[in-house]
């Protein structure tokens, strides 16, 4: 088979990708090492900055969204007696959108067939040839017989695992990582929200968040140590704690519930340069990884995809090559930014284990400024809003 983009990773970075090219008559191809179901079923993001939105505007994929999303005009941070909200719309003019990431990735995935974006599932063995050549390749497996999709570019949207970013030689790629000593233990329930905002609580028991899908589906978060387990956390163990952190005026709103799904996600932040190698491009999660303290994740994918989406178009409908060149620099300018602010909000809102009573005045200390300080309200709201493109 021959293409002139083929994408890996049929997750919304993929996807997003894929039909930004195909609405601009680029034939484009995706392979996916699972299946459909699998990666519907995947719990991640919630909420969505306006790049986002505004891609799936541009490709006419917003309709749901809008009929189903909760617009948000802020959020919200806890000191374990108070609540400090964000007036993000107040101080940028701009608001995010709640709306799962599996309800995003569900709308692009319901669209392929009419729109003609091939859509490979169930592909084994997914490796990646020639990327330093003006000829790549990808060769995969399938129902058990070898297939090959040579390709003009390959982007690789595969995720923290797949193989795109091993593609890249040893000698080009430099990767900067921080594992963080705790991950989130998330609990989904089919209860109404606590708040009609988020809550991001930093108490001296630990961090919470009160997130939201819906008006009647609940999503909440404690930190643990990465040795828990999640059955060592019965549903009533995790309300409690919830109810502990969040504090008192959250917890007196908050409605209990059998939980639908329970994991433990790891934290780490991550960055691989270049997110360019020959014909190969990295997007999304196969170039960066930032801890979901601020909802970043799906959204650095997004601009990712928007910068790579207008490189290609510009190659393959203009013959301009600035685009392809300088995507790597502007992807990164935009991904380091927001790793900062992860980062920032990580170690402001959580405590970790080699912090002392000085570290935990200087949490105190911070929150406070920012309850008191317009100034330090706006950097926030700008950062979690997104920075400009």
């Amino acid at each position: 088979m021959k293409t002139q983009v083929a994408i890996v990773g049929a997750g919304p970075a993929g996807l997003l990708l894929g039909h930004l090219l195909r609405a601009e008559g680029i034939d484009c191809v995706i392979v996916e090492r699972a299946s459909a179901d699998y990666v519907l079923g995947r719990i991640r993001a919630g909420v969505l900055e306006q790049i986002t939105v505004q891609l799936m505007e541009r490709i006419g994929l917003d309709a749901r969204m809008k009929a189903e999303g909760l617009p948000h005009d802020g959020f919200n941070l806890a000191d374990g007696d108070r609540l400090i909200r964000i007036d993000i719309h107040a101080l940028t003019g701009k608001r995010v959108m709640v709306y799962g990431q599996t309800e995003l990735t569900r709308d692009l995935m319901a669209a392929c067939e009419e729109r003609g974006l091939q859509v490979v599932y169930d592909a084994s063995d997914v490796t990646l040839h020639d990327v330093d050549s003006d000829s790549p390749s990808i060769t995969y497996a399938k129902d058990g017989a070898s297939h090959r999709i040579d390709a003009r570019f390959i982007c690789g949207c595969d995720g923290f695992h797949g193989p795109s970013r091993k593609a890249v030689p040893a000698a080009v790629g430099s990767a900067f990582e921080l594992v963080y000593p705790f991950g989130w233990l998330g609990i989904l329930a089919d209860v109404p929200p606590c708040n009609h905002e988020l809550i991001y609580a930093n108490h001296e028991r630990g961090f919470a968040l009160a997130s939201m899908r819906s008006e009647t589906r609940s999503r909440y978060y404690v930190d643990v140590p990465v040795t828990e387990k999640v059955e060592d956390w019965p549903d009533e163990r995790i309300w409690d704690e919830l109810a502990t952190r969040l504090g008192p005026e959250a917890a007196a709103h908050m409605t209990r519930g059998p939980s639908i799904e329970k994991s433990i996600a790891p934290l780490r932040s991550f960055v691989f340069e270049p997110m360019r190698h020959g014909s190969l491009f990295l997007a999304g999660d196969s170039a960066h990884i930032v801890p979901p303290t601020g909802a970043k994740g799906l959204n650095l994918a997004a601009s990712d995809v928007h910068y790579l989406s207008s490189a290609l178009i510009g190659y393959f409908k203009a013959a301009d090559h600035d685009g392809i060149a300088g995507y790597s620099s502007r992807a990164l300018a935009r991904v380091w930014k927001s790793e900062r602010f992860s980062w920032s909000l990580t170690k402001l809102m959580h405590r970790f284990p080699s912090d002392g009573a000085f570290e935990r005045r200087m949490q105190l200390a911070e929150l406070d400024y920012i309850a008191q300080s317009e100034t330090a309200r706006r950097a926030i709201a700008e950062n979690y809003v997104g920075l400009p493109l």
